[in-house]
C-alpha cells in the first residue's frame, strides 16, 4: 500500500508548481487581480471534459449554498472553487499531493475564496474528518489511483451524513488494457481501474443507494475530437501542473476513449 501511494505522490508531485502558476497567470494581470473559476478553468479542472462535467455533477449532486461539501482529490481545487462561487456553499478539499495543496491555497487567495475554501493534505483512504461532518462528497477522476476501493467508499460513507449526496464522475475500464502514460498514470502500476458494473458492486455497499447513474462516454469522445480541431490548447492550461509531458497524456486519454479502452462514468448515490 505505501509503495502505491508514493507511486501516486510522485506522478503528481509538481516540483514549484505555485511558482509556475503565478507566472502564467500573469496572462491574466497583476498578482492582485482577482481571478474567476471561468479564467483558471483550463488550468485547474483535472477531468475529462473540465469545467462542464463539474458543473453537470455538481447540478445531478443537488448542491444548495447550505451544503457543507468534501473534494476528494480536489487537485489545485477548481472544482471546490467553482461550486462555493456558483452555490454559496462551503467546501473542504483533501488531496495526497502537498504540492497540489499548496497550489490549491494560493489560487483560492486568487480567487477570493479562501472564506469558503480550504484544503488539506490527507489520504482518500484515512479521511481527517468526523463522521457524518459532509452534506455531499464528490470524487472527479480520482478512484483510477485507488486500489481499495472498498475503503475509499467505506470512507467516504462515514464522513457523510445519512440522506448525504455522493457524487462520482471517473474513468471506468471497458476491458482492454489502455495505453499509457495516461494523466492519472505513467505506467500501470498505479492505475486501478474497475469496470461500471464492478464499481457500483464497490459503492453500494458501503451504504449507498444509486439515484443517477449515466454512461458519458460519448460525451466525453465529442469533447476530444472538439479539442483536436480548435488546435492548441488556451494558455495557461494543464500542462502548467502537469509538465511538458502533457500533451501526450492527453493524446493517449483520447486514444483510449476513442478505441473503447476505456469509458466515462457519472454516477449520484445517498447515504442510507
Amino acid at each position: 500500500m505505501t509503495d502505491v501511494l508514493d507511486g501516486v505522490r510522485d506522478h503528481y508531485r509538481a516540483t514549484g508548481l505555485t511558482e509556475r502558476l503565478k507566472a502564467a497567470l500573469m496572462a491574466f494581470g497583476p498578482e492582485d487581480q482577482r481571478l474567476t473559476p471561468e479564467q483558471l478553468g483550463a488550468l485547474d479542472q483535472f477531468h475529462t471534459r473540465g469545467l462542464a462535467a463539474t458543473t453537470e455533477l455538481a447540478k445531478l449532486a443537488g448542491i444548495t449554498a447550505d451544503m457543507s461539501v468534501l473534494d476528494v482529490g480536489s487537485g489545485v481545487g477548481g472544482p471546490a472553487r467553482f461550486l462555493a462561487a456558483t452555490y454559496g456553499c462551503r467546501v473542504t478539499g483533501v488531496d495526497l499531493s502537498e504540492p497540489f495543496v499548496d497550489a490549491a491555497r494560493y489560487l483560492t487567495e486568487r480567487a477570493d475564496l479562501s472564506g469558503q475554501v480550504s484544503f488539506q493534505t490527507a489520504s482518500a483512504l484515512e479521511l481527517p474528518f468526523d463522521d457524518g461532518r459532509f452534506d455531499a462528497v464528490l470524487l472527479q477522476h480520482v478512484a483510477m489511483n485507488i486500489s481499495d476501493r472498498a475503503r475509499l467508499y467505506r470512507e467516504i460513507r462515514r464522513v457523510l451524513k445519512t440522506g448525504g449526496r455522493f457524487a462520482t464522475y471517473d474513468v471506468v475500464s471497458n476491458g482492454g488494457e489502455p495505453h499509457y502514460p495516461v494523466p492519472w498514470a505513467r505506467t500501470p502500476a498505479t492505475s486501478f481501474l474497475l469496470t461500471a458494473a464492478a464499481t457500483r458492486q464497490a459503492i453500494e455497499p458501503a451504504g449507498f443507494r444509486a439515484l443517477a447513474w449515466q454512461d458519458d462516454s460519448e460525451a466525453a469522445k465529442a469533447w476530444i475530437v472538439q479539442l483536436r480541431a480548435s488546435g492548441p490548447p488556451p494558455s495557461p492550461n494543464l500542462g502548467v501542473v502537469m509538465g511538458p509531458d502533457f500533451a501526450q497524456l492527453s493524446a493517449n486519454l483520447g486514444r483510449n476513449l476513442m478505441e473503447g479502452r476505456i469509458g466515462i462514468l457519472t454516477a449520484v448515490f445517498e447515504a442510507a
